[in-house]
């Protein structure tokens, strides 16, 4: 059994690896946040942190030490993909085993994530490590390092938006009056795949008519009909990293107010999107939207964020909204998604992926945003 207080024996892989240097970053913070050791449960941080993929995980993460319990599905898979890590294989439980360790080696202090963490497995792990250990619920550590994306990630999450966008661009001229918003969120999908996706980020949205006024809504049987607004939201993910998109399309001769509504949620973005900088606070950005909608009498219809941060997860830090105070970061990568939704008629979502770079925004998704009528 290893010590808490001595490196284990790692596999032999170079120490330049991106895991290596998030954990060095994360023991960093820890250090600076006075955190003694952190047990990771959420399994997009234990992706982040060692490399591991698999459904099921627990890691413990301590000032010198990492150890990765497993389940005997995936020991071979832990052992291959994970780096800087020792491995345990354990058959009768990985919460067990995790507590079992901790109490074999005297370990009384640990932050864990208590969004992650059920009641019932606190309890478990409580009782089986013992009364000397004082568990304190911690979040964000790991969350607040993901903000900013290494080159790796950017270039993931680079590739994801460029199929997302291949993939819109290539359906958009096919999309006509009578097909079904079930039949092309699924073309959408399996096109991704075809290109290579891993598969879709979230469920694709297609929402058509009346029914683009749900900002969430799911496909449905409905047929695209003439003269209305059709939303999609797609986003495919590759290795890992997912891309996210929404455009508006318009089926017909749009009228004037149609036009103008396009113009005022294009503008939104547009102008969201060149507000974003290294160290410019979320919150202006989402500020910024609100007020060219608001110049425009459409402010109450916006009724969500302006966006999010994407990469391991479609929903991650920092979030783009009201009263938000996270700056951006050079290596950032956010969503941009102004929409107005009104009841009866429809909606207008524009969103784009982007990245915050060292000379300004990069838009990862760089499908067409002009070619939104379809006649």
């Amino acid at each position: 059994m290893a010590s808490p207080l001595l490196p284990p024996v790692m596999h032999s892989k170079e120490s330049s690896t991106p895991f290596r240097a998030r954990q060095a970053r994360l023991r960093a913070l820890m250090e600076t946040r006075r955190v003694p050791a952190v047990l990771v449960t959420h399994l997009p941080n234990i992706r982040y942190l060692t490399g591991f993929t698999g459904s099921a995980g627990i890691l413990w993460m301590g000032p010198r030490v990492g150890n990765l319990w497993v389940d005997p599905r995936y020991t071979l898979q832990a052992r291959e993909q994970s780096d800087g890590v020792e491995v345990f294989e354990e058959k009768g439980g990985i919460l067990k085993g995790a507590a079992t360790w901790l109490k074999k080696n005297g370990v009384n202090a640990a932050s864990f994530e208590a969004s992650n963490l059920t009641y019932a497995q606190f309890q478990h792990l409580h009782n089986e490590a013992g009364d000397s250990l004082q568990l304190t619920p911690g979040e964000g550590l790991i969350e607040e390092l993901r903000i900013v994306k290494d080159r790796g990630e950017i270039e993931a999450i680079r590739k994801a938006g460029k199929v997302t966008a291949e993939v819109f661009s290539d359906l958009l001229p096919q999309i006509r009056p009578g097909l079904i918003e079930q039949d092309l969120a699924a073309e959408i999908e399996f096109r991704m795949r075809k290109k290579g996706a891993e598969g879709a980020a979230f469920e694709t949205i297609v929402a058509s008519g009346p029914r683009s006024a749900y900002p969430h809504a799911r496909p449905s049987a409905k047929a695209l009909q003439e003269c209305e607004l059709v939303i999609f939201d797609l986003g495919a993910i590759l290795n890992g990293y997912a891309a996210d998109m929404t455009r508006t399309v318009f089926l017909g001769e749009p009228t004037r107010r149609v036009r103008s509504l396009y113009s005022a949620v294009l503008k939104s973005q547009e102008g969201a999107i060149r507000s974003i900088h290294d160290s410019t606070p979320t919150g202006e950005i989402d500020s910024v939207a609100r007020r060219i909608l608001a110049k425009q009498r459409l402010g109450k219809y916006f009724t969500h964020s302006t966006g999010h941060g994407v990469g391991l997860e479609i929903h991650e830090k920092p979030r783009l909204g009201k009263g938000e105070t996270t700056c951006l970061k050079s290596g950032s990568v956010v969503t941009v998604e102004p929409g107005i939704y009104m009841e009866g008629f429809g909606g207008l979502r524009i969103e784009d992926t982007v990245l915050v770079g060292s000379e300004g925004p990069e838009i990862l998704t760089p499908a067409s945003k002009e070619h939104w009528v379809i006649s």
